[in-house]
């Protein structure tokens, strides 16, 4: 898997968003949620993923993009390690849940717990 996320990577689907949040099970680490569901694609991705910061927590566009181009970047950097080994066709959608303003630091290690819960639950089932 690269170090890179493209647009086929992302997570856009309105259907597959709904039946994400109606369907899917997660996992927390605070500030941090993942949100993911074992869906199957036309393409050959493996994981499309998604990012959201709440708007009642930050009123602030600028907050709110600063967080979510934190999540994709620390996303973009940790999925190799984590998900090189899923057979099956996931959808995510990782949400930040806080109410402060993260450090990249903060974001990064929030990640990679939030990633080793999920594979954990994966590998159990």
């Amino acid at each position: 898997m690269k170090f890179t996320y493209n647009k086929k990577e992302k997570l856009k689907s309105k259907k597959l968003i709904d039946q994400l949040f109606t369907e899917g099970q997660s996992v927390s680490a605070f500030p941090l949620r993942l949100v993911y569901l074992p869906t199957s694609f036309e393409d050959d991705i493996i994981v499309k993923t998604g990012v959201s910061v709440s708007k009642r927590n930050f009123k602030s566009a600028v907050d709110r993009n600063r967080i979510k181009r934190l999540l994709r970047e620390v996303y973009r950097l940790n999925k190799a390690g984590y998900f090189n080994n899923l057979t099956t066709q996931h959808a995510f959608m990782i949400l930040y849940i806080g109410k402060d303003k993260p450090t990249f630091a903060q974001v990064e290690t929030r990640m990679k717990t939030v990633f080793e819960k999920f594979s954990g639950k994966v590998l159990k089932s």
